[in-house]
């Protein structure tokens, strides 16, 4: 399951490091939110991006599920797509949702599988290749 982070406000409007950049109401609220839409899904891994807004994203799904969040800098913010297919390899096996950035998810499914802020998608390894499945809308806040 690829996730983008929630709402975090504007770029610009933040003065501080970006790695630190918090989710908004807005997207605290859509974290909420991903839990009920992820939960039936049968995840049993939480991956995120080290980035606040990411962690902040899928902490509640990673509470829900008893899990702890494993902070990935494959997922981070122009990682490159090598270093997140094999983070998709390691995983084998297992059931994660992966929280990321809009650029990685570009990466992995190009600009024409862009997902929102706060959605997700079903993703499928075919040796190399990543299939794109279920597309999961943002949660309604």
């Amino acid at each position: 399951m690829l996730v983008r982070h929630a709402s975090a406000g504007r770029r610009e409007r933040w003065s501080g490091d970006d790695r630190l950049r918090p989710l908004d109401e807005r997207g605290r609220k859509q974290a909420r939110g991903l839990v009920a839409a992820l939960l039936p899904f049968g995840i049993d891994r939480v991956c995120s991006s080290p980035y606040v807004r990411c962690v902040q994203t899928v902490e509640p799904l990673a509470a829900a599920l008893g899990v702890g969040v494993e902070e990935r800098e494959e997922l981070a913010e122009g990682a490159s797509r090598d270093a997140v297919l094999g983070l998709l390899n390691e995983l084998e096996g297992a059931t994660p949702a992966l929280c990321t950035h809009g650029d990685v998810v570009e990466l992995l499914l190009g600009p024409e599988l862009a997902l929102e802020k706060g959605a997700a998608r079903i993703l499928d390894m075919a040796g190399s290749t990543v299939v794109p499945g279920q597309y999961i809308p943002a949660p309604e806040v």
